[in-house]
C-alpha cells in the first residue's frame, strides 16, 4: 500500500494502513481527497494523450470534458501533419494552381485555428496553463558512505508536470534496485531518496519536470566518500533472484498473511504468509525481506529467516520486549513489490519476585574505549506496582559465564559509564531494576564490545586509503624519554548526580612507550587540587568521576604521565555543579481515542512540551471502574498515534500516556474519555464542526485575505487549523473547488494568492484537530478579486468578547489587514442592544483608542449587546467590522477576579482560580492581551484549578493590563492592572517578606557589672526559640570560651555577651548578629577613642573597687559636716568590717588619739570638731585594717571650713519695715571677738549717722535707716572677715517690682497657686528584698500640676512593677509591686504647671539579711554604693530565709 493515499495527519503512523480504518473515516477521508485531486487528475490525463508511452492514466474527467480534450487533441495532430505535408510539398514541382489553392486552404485552416483558440480561451481552459517551472532547485551534497542522502525540488506547473529521475541521464527505475531508490512527490514537492550510499552513487543526477506547455530539467551531483579501509565492505552485493531479461512482468500476492500477535518473553513466535508469484519460474525467484519498525533485519541467534519457494517464514526464537513492533514482509520482483505488515506485541514474563517490575530493554554501549564504556537502556512499562528505585548493571567477559555487578548502588538514570575494563578483553553487558519488591529479570544482553582504543579499532579495519583522495595523516615516531605535554580539550561530556564524565585529547608531545592520564579535582572557589585515580592512572581519554557530592560545584584538570615523568595540568574546566542537568519529560498533553475494529483502539495524545532527549512514549490502558492500568506496549514508540490492539469488545476503556527518556518516566497525562471498543463510529463529534462568517479583509489584483469565525463546536481536541478551499464563479455557475493551503493554518485569517483580477470566487473553509479534518463551510457570498482603492482602511476582524461581568467586559480585536492611504490611528467601538435596529448602533468611545483592546462600563445587568469596531487613518473612518455574537450582561455564579499575593520569600504573583475546569481546560496567562510566551519576565505555574503568574524580576517593564482566560469552559477569565503605584506598594511588602526584621526593644548597649566585667546587651521584642546569635568583632565571629560569656534568654529576648575586662585589643565595633528562620536584625556598638578608654578605665577601677571590698573598706570616704553650731565632724562608711577591724586616725601624719571624740558605730565612723577655728585647718587620715587587708580615706580640711562654718552660722540678708524706716539684719549663731563685721552700700562702706545705725540685739546683727529716701536704695552688704578674708551677704533694696521686701512679698502672694509638694515623702526607704512599698504625698497647685516619676534622673513609666497615680488632682502615689536590689536607688517626683516648678527627693534602699558572727549583716544598695549596717540580734530564730 503507498503511502501517497493515507491522509496527511496519518502519515506518520506506518503501522496505521487502511486495514485498521473504519468504513465511516474512510469514507469521509474519500470525499475530502476528491475536490483536491479531480483537477490535478484530469491534467495528467491531458498529458499523458500527447506525452506517454503506451501509458495508461485514468482522466476522471466528465464525457464534455473529455470529448473537448481530444477535439483540442485532433486539432493538433491535423496542425502538425499539415506543416510536415507542406514541408514535402516544397520539394516538389506543383502547378500555379495547385500552389494557389493550397494558400486559400492554409488560409482558411489558420482562421479556424485561431477561432478554435479563441474559442478554447473562452472555456477557460488553457488561460491557467503554463510551463513548468522550478522553484525550488535539487542542491549537490557530498556525504560519506552508508550514510542516506535525499534530492528535492519543488515544481510549478499547469497541468501538473510529470517528473521523472535520472542517474547520469539514465531513468531512476525504484524497483529495479527496491529500498535503494525513494521517489515521493507531494503538494508539487518532489524527492528522491537514495539510501545507504556507496561509491557507485557518485554521479550527477538530473530532474525532469514536462506537462503539455512544455519540459525543463536541472541538474545535481553527489559525492560519497569513503573511509579508510572500508573498500571490500562497500562491494556491491550479488543480487538474488532479479530478471534480466525485459518483456515479464510479475504479479505478486501476498496471501494468508500473519495478523497482529502478542507473545511473552522467553517465548518462541513465528510469523509466516503465503507468497503467490505470476508467471511462477523456478529459476527466478524474488528478494524476501523482513523489516522491524523499518529497520532491515539480518539472520541472527535471535530471528531466522526461511523462503520455501512459496512462503515466507520468520522465526524469533526467544522473545524479548526488544522484538515488539511492526513487521513488515517485502516481497521484491524485477517489476514491482509487494509488503505485508503487522503489529507483535511482548509481554513481560511472569516475574520471578512478586512485585518486581519488568525487565530494562534496549541496553546498547556507546562511546567503547581502553577501559570505558557507557551502558544505556530503556526503562520499562512495568514497575510492579511501586517506584522503580534504580538499576544494577551486570558485564561479563566474553568467553566466561560470570556475571559481575559494576555499580554498588541503584542508579536512576538511564545511563552509566563502566570503568576499569581490561584492554583487549571483549565484554556484553545486562541490566537490572529493582524496586522495594525485589528485582526485575535481567535484560538481554547487550552486543559484543572491545575495551580498546577508538583509534585502534579504526586502524583494524584496514592499512591502505581508498583512491577517493582521502589523505591519511599518520605521527612520527616520538622521541624517547620526552614528558608529555599539557592534555587538549579537557570538556565535561556528561554531569548527573550520580557521576560526572569527563573527555579529552591527547597531547602533541608524548614519550615512547605511549601516555596514560591522572584526573584531578577541586571544589569550586577554592585553589585545593586532588587527585582522584591515585593508583592506577587511565589509558582511554575519557573518565567517569564518582562519589562526589551532589549540589556542589566541581572544576577538573588533567595531566599526561609516562616513564619519562608527569606532564603539566590541562586548562581547568569550567565549575560543573553536581546534580542531573537532564530533567524527566513533562506529562502529554490531552489524550484522545478514536473507535478502530472490535478489539482495537486509536490513541492520539499531544507531545510532551519542552521534552529534551524524548525516548517515547507507554501508553495504558484500563477498564471503566477498575482501577487498573495495564501497559498497550512494552517498547516505546516515539509518534503520537498508536493502535492498541488486544482490547476486549464491548468494554468501555480509558487510556493514559507516560513520556520517557534517561532521567526517567513523567507523570501520567490526564486520562481519557471512556470509549466503547467496537468497530468503527469513532467519536461523537471528534471533528469540528463548520466555520462561518466568512468575509473579505483585503483585496488586490491577484489575492484576497479572508477571515472567518471559530466553529460553535471544536469537537473532541483543540483546533489544530484550517484549510481553505476555492472555486471560480463564472455567469454564475461555480466551478470545481481548489486548495488554497496545503499546510493547516492557525489564525482565523488567510490570504489567499494566485487569483485572476476582476473574477468572482466563492470560499469554504474547514477546521482541523486531532481526531481529523471537520466538513467544510458553507460556501461564502461571491466576491470579486479586485484591488480596493478606497483612502479609508478596512474592517477590523477577529472580534471576541472576555471578562463578561454586570455592568462591565472587555472587547478584544485585531487591526484591519487593509490600512489604506495611511496608517490606521485609532479605533472607534460600537454597541447597541442584539434586538435593536440597525439604526441603534452609537458609540462607545468618542476620541480614538490606539490599543486593540478596550473595556466596555457602559452595560446594564440583563441586557443582551452585540458589538462592532471601526478603525481610522487620516483620511477618515472605514468600514466597521462583521458585530460579535450577542453577550448576555451578567456576572456567572462561581466568577472569580485575580488575587495579587506576595509569599514568605518576597516573590509577587498574580492567582486565578476556576473550580469549573474541564480535562481540556488551559489557563492562558496575557499581558495587555497578548499571551505571555516568553517566561523572561513571568513564570506562569498551574496546578489543579489553580494558576499563578510570577513576577521573575518585578520591574516598571512589568507594568500593564494582566489577563488570564481558562480555555474550554464558559468564557471563565479575569483581569488586573499594575500601575506603576500598585508596583511600588508591592515591592516594598516584597521586600518586607523577602527580607524580614527581628524587632528589637533595645539597640546593643553597654554596662559595667561587678569586678568591672563589661555587658554588652540587647533585647529582641520577639523571637522564637530556633532563633540563631552570631557574635561579631571587627568582622570576626567570637565564640563561647574564657574570655567571651555568651547567653540568650529566649523567653526574655534578652542577649548578653559578658567580658571580664577591657584589653588594649578590643577596642573596635562588637556586632550582634540576629537570626529567626528568614528574619535577620543586627546591632553595632562603636567603642574607639575616648569612648573605649573612659570606659576601659572604669572597668579598671571598678575592678579594682571590687578587689579592695574584699577587706575592710570605706563605703563613704571620709567627708566633713559643718552645725550650724560651727562644729565639724568629719565621717566616713565603712563596710566589710569585723571585731578585728582596726580604724586609725591622722591629722598631718600625726595619729589622733581616741579621746572620746572618736565614735565607731552603726558602720559610721564620726570625728567631731568643736568650735572650728584656723588652726583646725590641715590633712586628716584614716586607716582602717585588720588581717584581710587595710583600706584609706584622706580630707584635706582647710581654712575655706572655717567660711563654710561662718556661713552657716549666718542667716541670709533679710529686709524688715519698721515704724522708723527699714531694718536689715542677719543672725549669727557663732561669733568671737576675732571675728569684725562692716556694712557696705553700694560696694562702699557705710558711714554711721543718727538715720544710719547698726547694733546687736542677742545673735542679731541689724542696719536700721530711718525715714529712707531714693538716695537709700541699692546694694547693701554685710561682710564677716578676721583679717584675711570671710564671708559677705548681700540684699538690694530697690522700688516697687524689683527685689526689694516689700516686692518680694508680693511676688509670694501672686504666686502662691504654683505647684507644690506638699509632703508626705521620706528621706530615706529601707525595705527588705520581695516586699511591696507604696509611697503618698500631696500635690497642690492651680491650675493642677503635671507629676513626673523619675529614678536616678530618669523618668519612670508605669508598668506592672512600677505603678504611678495621681487622684483628684491633690493625691499623688508610687507603688514598686516587688522590691528587688535593682530597686536601690535616688528617687523625685516632679511638679509642675504654667506657675512654677517643684520637686522632691527621697531614697530607696533594698536589703538582704545573712547571719555573721551571731549579727545580721543587712546589705542596702543605695546610689548604686554598697554600705553596711550592723545591728544587734536578740533572737535570730525569727529570720525564715537564708542569704
Amino acid at each position: 500500500m503507498m503511502s501517497g493515499s493515507i491522509p496527511f495527519y496519518q502519515k506518520q503512523h506506518r503501522h496505521y494502513d487502511r486495514g485498521y480504518r473504519s468504513k465511516e473515516v474512510e469514507s469521509a477521508v474519500s470525499q475530502y481527497q476528491s475536490s483536491s485531486s479531480s483537477y490535478a487528475t484530469r491534467s495528467r490525463a491531458s498529458a499523458s494523450l500527447s506525452a506517454s508511452r503506451g501509458q495508461e492514466y485514468a482522466s476522471g474527467l466528465s464525457d464534455t470534458e473529455e470529448a473537448r480534450m481530444k477535439e483540442s487533441a485532433g486539432y493538433m495532430a491535423r496542425r502538425n501533419l499539415f506543416t510536415s505535408g507542406l514541408e514535402m510539398e516544397r520539394t516538389e514541382q506543383t502547378s500555379r494552381k495547385v500552389s494557389v489553392r493550397q494558400s486559400a486552404e492554409h488560409i482558411s485552416l489558420s482562421k479556424r485555428i485561431y477561432e478554435n483558440e479563441e474559442y478554447h480561451k473562452c472555456m477557460n481552459e488553457d488561460s491557467l496553463m503554463h510551463a513548468p517551472k522550478f522553484v525550488i532547485k535539487p542542491r549537490s551534497h557530498t556525504v560519506w558512505e552508508k550514510q542516506c542522502v535525499r534530492l528535492h525540488c519543488t515544481v510549478s506547473g499547469w497541468p501538473d508536470p510529470r517528473v521523472v529521475w535520472y542517474k547520469n541521464n539514465v531513468t531512476i527505475d525504484p524497483m529495479a534496485r527496491p529500498g535503494k531508490y525513494k521517489l515521493q512527490s507531494s503538494y508539487n514537492v518532489h524527492s528522491l531518496e537514495i539510501d545507504r550510499c556507496d561509491f557507485d552513487d557518485t554521479a550527477q543526477y538530473r530532474v525532469s519536470a514536462m506537462n503539455s506547455r512544455g519540459e525543463l530539467s536541472t541538474f545535481a551531483s553527489v559525492v560519497v566518500k569513503r573511509f579508510k579501509g572500508e573498500v571490500e565492505e562497500a562491494l556491491p552485493m550479488p543480487r538474488h533472484g532479479i530478471v534480466s531479461e525485459y518483456g515479464i512482468t510479475f504479479e505478486t500476492n501476498i496471501v494468508d498473511g500473519f495478523g497482529v500477535s502478542f507473545g511473552r518473553e522467553g517465548e518462541t513466535m513465528s510469523l509466516g504468509a503465503m507468497v503467490i508469484i505470476s508467471p511462477n519460474l523456478a529459476r527466478y525467484q524474488p528478494d524476501v525481506q523482513w523489516y522491524r519498525d523499518d529497520v532491515l533485519l539480518q539472520p541472527s541467534k535471535w530471528c531466522q529467516m526461511h523462503w520455501s519457494g512459496d512462503k515466507a517464514t520468520l522465526t524469533l526464537t526467544h522473545l524479548n520486549k526488544e522484538d515488539e513492533g511492526l513487521y513488515t514482509l517485502r516481497i521484491t520482483t524485477k517489476t514491482k513489490y509487494e509488503t505485508y505488515s503487522a503489529y507483535v506485541f511482548v509481554r513481560d514474563a511472569d516475574a520471578e519476585v512478586e512485585g518486581a517490575p519488568g525487565a530494562p530493554l534496549d541496553v546498547t554501549c556507546q562511546d567503547a574505549s581502553k577501559d570505558y564504556v557507557i551502558v544505556t537502556w530503556k526503562q520499562p512499562a512495568v514497575d510492579g506496582g511501586n517506584s522503580i528505585l534504580g538499576y544494577f548493571v551486570d558485564r561479563c567477559e566474553v568467553g566466561t559465564t560470570h556475571w559481575s555487578q559494576c555499580n554498588d548502588t541503584p542508579i536512576k538514570f538511564a545511563r552509566f559509564p563502566v570503568t576499569g575494563l581490561v584492554e583487549g578483553r571483549s565484554y556484553t553487558f545486562r541490566v537490572r531494576a529493582v524496586n522495594k519488591s525485589g528485582m526485575s529479570r535481567p535484560s538481554r544482553t547487550s552486543e559484543v564490545v572491545a575495551a580498546m582504543d577508538p583509534a585502534d579499532r579504526t586502524r583494524m579495519r584496514g592499512s591502505s586509503a581508498p583512491w577517493t583522495g582521502q589523505i591519511i595523516v599518520t605521527e612520527e615516531e616520538p622521541a624517547e624519554g620526552v614528558v608529555p605535554g599539557r592534555p587538549k580539550e579537557l570538556e565535561v561530556t556528561e554531569a548527573t548526580k550520580n557521576y560526572v564524565v569527563l573527555s579529552w585529547k591527547a597531547p602533541g608531545e608524548r614519550g615512547h612507550e605511549g601516555i596514560m592520564y591522572y584526573v584531578e579535582k577541586c571544589v569550586s572557589g577554592t585553589d585545593s587540587w586532588q587527585r582522584v585515580n591515585t593508583e592506577i592512572p587511565v589509558k582511554s581519554p575519557r573518565y567517569a568521576l564518582f562519589d562526589l557530592a551532589e549540589g556542589k560545584a566541581y572544576r577538573f584538570r588533567v595531566r599526561c604521565c609516562n616513564s619519562a615523568g608527569v606532564g603539566e595540568p590541562s586548562e581547568a574546566t569550567e565549575a560543573t555543579t553536581v546534580g542531573d542537568k537532564l530533567d524527566i519529560p513533562s506529562a502529554p498533553g490531552r489524550v484522545v481515542p478514536t473507535r478502530n475494529t472490535d478489539t482495537s483502539v486509536v490513541v492520539s495524545w499531544e507531545a510532551s512540551r519542552n521534552a529534551k532527549e524524548l525516548v517515547g512514549y507507554y501508553i495504558e490502558a484500563s477498564i471503566v471502574g477498575s482501577n487498573t492500568f495495564e501497559p498497550c506496549n512494552n517498547k516505546p514508540v516515539k509518534a503520537t498515534r498508536f493502535v492498541c490492539h488486544g482490547l476486549v469488545t464491548g468494554e468501555s476503556y480509558v487510556f493514559r500516556v507516560k513520556a520517557l527518556n534517561a532521567a526517567g518516566l513523567s507523570e501520567c497525562s490526564q486520562e481519557s474519555e471512556a470509549i466503547k471498543v467496537k468497530a468503527g463510529g469513532g467519536i461523537p463529534h471528534a471533528s469540528p464542526t463548520p466555520p462561518y462568517g466568512i468575509s473579505v479583509l483585503e483585496c488586490v489584483r491577484d489575492s484576497m485575505v479572508l477571515a472567518w469565525k471559530q466553529p460553535t463546536f471544536i469537537g473532541g481536541a483543540d483546533i489544530t487549523g484550517y484549510f481553505v478551499d476555492y472555486r471560480e464563479v463564472i455567469n454564475g455557475v461555480p466551478g470545481k473547488w481548489h486548495e488554497a493551503n496545503v499546510k493547516a493554518v492557525s489564525d482565523r485569517a488567510y490570504r489567499v494568492s494566485d487569483l485572476k483580477e476582476n473574477r468572482k470566487y466563492q470560499f469554504q473553509v474547514r477546521a482541523a484537530n486531532m481526531a481529523g479534518v471537520g466538513i467544510p463551510s458553507l460556501p461564502s457570498e461571491t466576491f470579486i478579486c479586485e484591488e480596493w482603492t478606497i483612502a479609508v482602511p478596512g474592517p477590523p476582524h477577529d472580534l471576541q468578547v472576555t471578562e463578561v461581568r454586570a455592568n462591565t467586559l472587555v472587547l478584544l480585536f485585531k487591526p484591519p489587514v487593509y490600512q489604506g492611504r495611511d496608517p490606521v490611528n485609532g479605533f472607534y467601538v460600537d454597541i447597541k442592544e442584539a434586538d435593536a435596529e440597525e439604526e441603534a448602533w452609537r458609540g462607545v468611545n468618542e476620541k480614538a483608542i490606539s490599543t486593540n483592546y478596550m473595556k466596555i462600563k457602559i452595560l446594564k445587568e440583563g441586557e443582551t449587546y452585540v458589538f462592532r469596531v471601526r478603525a481610522q487613518n487620516k483620511a477618515g473612518v472605514g468600514k466597521a467590522s462583521e458585530p460579535t455574537e450577542p453577550v448576555l450582561a451578567e456576572t456567572k455564579p462561581g466568577t472569580t477576579e485575580i488575587v495579587v499575593d506576595i509569599d514568605d520569600d518576597g516573590v509577587i504573583s498574580m492567582n486565578f482560580a476556576c473550580s469549573n475546569l474541564t480535562p481540556d481546560s488551559k489557563f492562558v496567562w496575557s499581558k495587555n492581551y497578548k499571551e505571555i510566551t516568553d517566561e523572561t519576565r513571568i513564570t506562569v505555574a498551574t496546578s489543579g484549578e489553580k494558576s499563578k503568574a510570577i513576577f521573575n524580576m518585578p520591574a516598571e517593564d512589568d507594568i500593564g493590563i494582566y489577563s488570564c482566560a481558562v480555555t474550554h469552559t464558559n468564557g471563565e477569565s479575569s483581569s488586573y492592572t499594575l500601575s506603576a503605584e500598585e508596583l511600588k506598594k508591592l515591592l516594598e511588602i516584597s521586600h518586607d517578606h523577602k527580607f524580614p526584621i527581628i524587632p528589637l526593644k533595645t539597640e546593643l548597649a553597654v554596662e559595667l557589672q561587678e569586678k568591672g566585667r563589661v555587658r554588652f546587651w540587647l533585647q529582641a521584642e520577639k523571637i522564637s526559640a530556633n532563633g540563631k546569635i552570631e557574635y561579631v568583632f571587627n568582622d570576626n565571629t567570637l565564640s563561647q570560651g574564657e574570655k567571651y560569656k555568651m547567653n540568650f534568654n529566649k523567653d526574655t529576648g534578652v542577649i548578653e555577651m559578658i567580658m571580664e575586662s577591657l584589653l588594649q585589643e578590643d577596642e573596635g565595633t562588637f556586632t550582634f548578629q540576629l537570626q529567626d528562620g528568614k528574619a535577620t536584625n543586627q546591632s553595632s556598638l562603636v567603642l574607639i577613642g575616648e569612648v573605649f578608654k573612659g570606659l576601659q578605665k572604669e572597668s579598671e577601677f571598678m575592678c579594682k573597687e571590687w578587689h579592695r571590698k574584699q577587706g575592710p573598706h570605706f563605703v563613704e570616704y571620709l567627708s566633713y559636716e559643718v552645725t550650724p553650731e560651727c562644729c565639724v565632724f568629719l565621717k566616713c562608711k565603712v563596710g566589710n568590717i569585723k571585731k578585728e577591724t582596726v580604724a586609725l586616725w591622722y591629722k598631718d601624719g600625726r595619729e589622733v588619739k581616741g579621746d572620746g571624740n572618736l565614735t565607731f558605730t552603726e558602720g559610721v565612723l564620726n570625728l567631731e570638731i568643736a568650735q572650728i577655728s584656723k588652726k583646725d585647718a590641715g590633712v586628716y587620715e584614716i586607716v582602717m585594717k585588720d588581717d584581710r587587708g587595710k583600706d584609706t580615706s584622706t580630707l584635706n580640711l582647710t581654712e575655706q571650713v572655717f567660711n563654710v562654718a561662718l556661713s552657716n552660722s549666718s542667716t541670709a540678708l533679710k529686709i524688715q519695715s519698721t515704724e522708723e524706716g527699714i531694718r536689715l539684719y542677719s543672725f549669727v549663731s557663732y561669733y568671737n571677738e576675732a571675728l569684725q563685721v562692716t556694712w557696705h552700700h553700694k560696694d562702699s562702706a557705710i558711714a554711721f549717722t543718727d538715720r544710719i545705725k547698726s547694733g546687736v540685739v542677742g545673735e542679731q546683727l541689724w542696719l536700721q535707716i530711718i525715714e529712707p529716701t531714693e538716695k537709700d536704695k541699692g546694694k547693701y552688704a554685710i561682710e564677716f572677715h578676721d583679717g584675711k578674708g570671710g564671708l559677705k551677704r548681700t540684699v538690694e533694696l530697690a522700688g516697687q517690682g524689683e527685689t526689694t521686701s516689700l516686692s518680694g512679698l508680693i511676688l509670694v502672694l501672686l504666686f502662691s497657686d504654683r505647684a507644690r509638694v506638699a509632703g508626705g515623702l521620706p528621706d530615706v526607704v529601707t525595705i527588705q528584698e520581695l516586699k511591696a512599698l507604696n509611697l503618698t504625698c500631696n500635690i497642690s497647685g492651680d491650675p493642677v500640676p503635671e507629676v513626673v516619676w523619675l529614678k536616678n534622673e530618669r523618668e519612670i513609666v508605669s508598668d506592672d512593677h512600677y505603678i504611678m497615680k495621681f487622684e483628684s488632682g491633690k493625691y499623688a502615689s508610687f507603688t514598686i509591686t516587688t522590691v528587688n536590689t535593682t530597686d536601690s536607688g535616688k528617687y523625685s517626683i516632679l511638679v509642675k504647671n504654667k506657675y512654677g516648678t517643684e520637686s522632691a527627693d527621697f531614697t530607696i534602699s533594698c536589703t538582704h539579711f545573712f547571719f555573721a558572727n551571731n549579727r545580721i549583716l543587712q546589705t542596702m544598695r543605695c546610689q548604686n554604693k554598697l554600705t553596711f549596717r550592723l545591728k544587734k540580734v536578740c533572737v535570730i530564730h525569727l529570720l525564715d530565709f537564708e542569704y
